[in-house]
């Protein structure tokens, strides 16, 4: 059989290129994102007066780079020329079509900044703590609520508490510096400082920024090594340097769950997470369930404050619940990803190595994918129009350890905690 011509392999590349290059103004995060200046107003309230956040307020301290209306044309334009050189059913032609329509929701969600209409964008393109996993199982918030419980119980041993973070933000850049430049030698990733950001870190096309003022203890180094570096620098570059679909350098919203899950799951399965970690996460999705029931920021940060977190710890995770929308709207839940994309991660691997199919867990690493499409990516695998990742994380490089470990997941999953409870209850 043979393989696709030239000619249609160039109409792929110059496609996906258009895609490529339509999506580059388009910073979802920056637009959004509040300034320092609404930090320091809240705490000089005494945490009691809500961030002054409106429409204007994102068009005049974060405008856009593009006009709304003309880059929705454009997408279409692109979304039409892909159906007609390469047909509605094609694979490549299904990806692409829907990338475009995702990107032109997003240009919606930009263009409703701090209107109501924020958050029930967001909650297409990102879902709801109401969604659930399958038919007839907890949703998200059940998740967060579930998890909290034995959380809050490890949290309380002595041997979980978080070391101080005395590791400058400096010698942070230093330490990644040296450990990516050995995990990518020939990849060109930076490791940067910048003042203006309000994450601690933030992972972009092949560097990874550090805030200036933030500061880390060694269990942080590590997940942002494998979490940042690992996975999102990873399969940027894996997408990236593909000969054709270019596309898979770049992550739309229906990636995210994937990326922040594999994200999560890699950090897990390498020993670098905590349960202080984990609680933070939680800790999101039921900022995110509050919001969507009505909670304003500051009931929402006051309910992270009397949940074991700090001030500065409560108005990140609310900062970035609120950002895009108003400090009484709807919530961006974007953060849920984390938790989701976790459970479905880890049911996938389980799934795809009780079955022996271990030649479709590299497919995770090929570029930003989303894993109702890996059917799709084995098919343009075994047609060439993809290649193999570049880069996968050690762990999924040489696989025997962790299918020796997961062998074991279905058994112990389907045991009856509650009479292992019962049963082990006098051990403890």
């Amino acid at each position: 059989m043979s393989g696709p011509s030239p000619q249609y392999l160039a109409q792929v590349r110059e496609l996906s290129d258009r895609v490529v290059e339509a999506q580059r103004p388009i910073r979802v995060l920056d637009s959004i994102k509040w300034h320092r200046d609404l930090r320091e107003a809240f705490f000089a309230s005494g945490c009691r007066e809500l961030p002054r956040v409106d429409v204007d307020y994102y068009r005049e301290r974060n405008p856009l780079d593009f006009d709304t209306a003309a880059k929705r044309g454009e997408f279409r334009e692109i979304e039409r020329d892909i159906a007609r050189l390469l047909g509605q059913l094609n694979p490549v032609s299904v990806l692409m079509r829907r990338i475009c329509r995702e990107y032109r929701t997003v240009v919606d969600l930009l263009e409703a900044r701090g209107t109501p209409e924020f958050g029930l964008v967001s909650r297409d393109l990102y879902g709801s703590a109401s969604d659930v996993f399958h038919a007839g199982d907890p949703t998200l918030a059940d998740l967060g609520t579930a998890m909290e419980d034995t959380l809050v119980n490890l949290l309380r041993h002595d041997s979980m508490a978080e070391e101080e973070k005395t590791i400058t933000a400096e010698q942070a850049v230093e330490m990644l510096n040296e450990r990516l430049l050995a995990v990518f030698p020939d990849a060109g990733i930076r490791v940067l400082l910048n003042d203006q950001m309000t994450a601690d870190a933030a992972a972009g096309s092949d560097y990874l920024k550090i805030r200036s003022d933030a500061r880390f203890n060694q269990l942080d180094i590590d997940v942002l090594e494998v979490h940042e570096g690992w996975v999102h620098l990873g399969t940027t570059l894996n997408g990236s340097t593909q000969p054709y679909c270019t596309f898979l350098g770049k992550g739309p919203p229906s990636s995210t769950t994937t990326q922040e899950g594999l994200a999560v799951l890699t950090e897990i399965l390498t020993l670098r997470s905590s349960p202080a970690r984990l609680y933070k996460l939680v800790n999101r999705v039921r900022a995110v369930t509050l919001a969507e029931e009505g909670a304003n920021f500051v009931e929402v940060f006051d309910y992270l404050c009397t949940n074991n977190l700090s001030p500065q710890e409560s108005y990140s995770i609310t900062t970035r619940v609120f950002r895009g929308s108003t400090a009484d709207g709807r919530p961006f839940t974007k953060d849920l990803a984390y938790m989701r994309g976790f459970v479905q991660t880890f049911n996938f691997l389980r799934l795809a190595m009780s079955e022996g199919k271990l030649d479709s867990l590299p497919l995770l690493f090929l570029g930003k994918v989303t894993l109702e499409d890996l059917k799709l990516y084995r098919l343009l695998l075994d047609e060439g129009v993809v290649t193999p990742p570049r880069f996968l994380p050690p762990h999924f490089a040489q696989m025997k350890g962790l299918a020796t470990w997961m062998s074991f997941s279905r058994f112990i999953a389907s045991l009856n905690f509650d009479q292992l409870q019962a049963d082990y209850s006098g051990l403890l």
